[in-house]
């Protein structure tokens, strides 16, 4: 009996590939200098807010009144642009992943916006989604006017991935995240053809990063030299642990988007939501506002600093903070405050058990909570690898992640459809 075998991909030729370097490298470079602007802008904004400001007030700058009045100001503020510029900053984005189909153009001024004031505001959310869902609508217009002979999906994956590349500071996470989207996705070609495009663009953002600003994931842990069975056991228990605390923010997340959805306009929802920030901010203190990438670089630098019960409050209330901003309407992503809480509960882990190393357990904390958060297998994998700097624990993390995605795996995402059910 005969049996059909499906053909071997097409190898492209050089000669087909050749022409895409120009494109890739120029959205590469614009996709890190539209990500460093906005950050740089939210930076300036956030000094001007949160020190140079309640200074001239006389105020705490820190304090928990004004950590309620900014919170509630910045839900005033992105409400207002959420309810009346164009396109209404784009979807509501606890509906959204990263990427997606390309926005109007009208729509990425109010988006980056927004994003720029949750930012500089202390909103619990990092730059992430915007950033990328702007980089596609840009180079989607831009491209198919340019080149419209070129398919317009080519050119969201050149954008994408130049935006993780230049988020991460290396090509690495863009192509582990495209290598998990194009698996089953039909397409002439090896997969290295279907990624030679996204990797140019993804080095040329990256590059780009590297050379005006510092790198993001560098966290400063303690290197691991010598893994023993002690360290995969540690890993294995508290990725495990990790995945499940993160997935409780899963099964709230449909709920309370629901709740402040039957609050309707924007800017009753907004308001309400940062003030409920603020509160929140109050209780955990300054370590649990804005993104969460330097706080974290705080907690891992003063190892041993924090009790057990600081390091429990600070991993609940960026939670709660990171899903009640994203169900009000805040747009940003949940990549950077989710590292924040996996590096919280990791170095509670280990104040409750000292001899775990503290790059197994944050690192494997940190896989924990994003395999729980994003389902991104390969994103969480390489976050955790690069916050520990440390090649030993690729191996330790890869078999952490087996057990963690079990638990996470089926269960429902903090994401949802656009009828407010949480997808699985």
């Amino acid at each position: 009996m005969a049996t059909d075998h499906a053909p071997p991909p097409v190898e492209a030729p050089a000669r087909l590939l050749l022409p895409q370097i120009l494109p890739a490298l120029l959205v590469g470079v614009g996709a890190s200098l539209l990500f460093l602007g906005i950050s740089a802008l939210a930076e300036k904004f956030q000094h001007v807010l949160w020190n140079d400001l309640p200074d001239a007030l006389g105020i705490g700058n820190h304090s928990a009144l004004w950590t309620i009045i900014m919170l509630t100001a910045t839900g005033i503020a992105v409400g207002l642009v959420v309810w009346k510029a164009p396109g209404h900053a784009g979807p509501d984005p606890a509906s959204e992943g990263l990427g997606g189909a390309p926005l109007a153009p009208g729509v990425v001024p109010g988006l980056l916006l927004a994003s720029t004031l949750a930012l500089a505001g202390g909103v619990s959310l990092g730059p992430e989604n915007p950033i990328i869902a702007a980089n596609i609508a840009l180079a989607y217009w831009l491209g198919r006017r340019a080149a419209p002979s070129v398919p317009g999906a080519a050119w969201v994956a050149l954008a994408s991935a130049a935006t993780v590349g230049a988020l991460f500071g290396t090509p690495v996470a863009a192509a582990l995240l495209l290598s998990e989207a194009l698996v089953g996705r039909p397409g002439r070609g090896s997969l290295w053809d279907r990624l030679f495009a996204p990797l140019v663009a993804a080095g040329a953002g990256a590059m780009t990063t590297e050379l005006l600003a510092e790198p993001s994931f560098d966290v400063g842990l303690p290197p691991l030299t010598d893994p023993g069975f002690g360290d995969l056991l540690a890993a294995l228990v508290i990725a495990s642990a990790a995945a499940l605390f993160g997935l409780v923010s899963c099964f709230l997340f449909p709920h309370l988007h629901a709740a402040f959805r039957r609050l309707r306009h924007p800017m009753v929802m907004l308001p309400l939501g940062g003030l409920v920030l603020g509160l929140l901010g109050a209780l955990g203190g300054k370590e649990t506002l804005f993104k969460g990438l330097e706080q974290t670089k705080e907690l891992t630098a003063s190892i041993g600093a924090w009790s057990s019960g600081e390091l429990a409050k600070f991993a609940v209330v960026k939670l709660l903070a990171l899903l009640v901003a994203a169900s009000c309407g805040f747009r940003g992503g949940r990549i950077f405050p989710a590292v924040f809480i996996g590096a919280s509960f990791g170095l509670l882990a280990q104040a409750l058990v000292p001899e775990v190393h503290p790059a197994v357990a944050v690192s494997s904390a940190v896989l924990g909570v994003l395999l729980a958060t994003t389902r991104q297998g390969w994103i969480s994998l390489f976050t955790g690898a690069a916050l520990a700097a440390s090649p030993a624990m690729l191996a330790l993390l890869c078999l952490a992640s087996l057990p963690a995605w079990l638990i996470v795996t089926g269960r429902p995402q903090l994401e949802l459809d656009h009828e407010g059910k949480a997808l699985r």
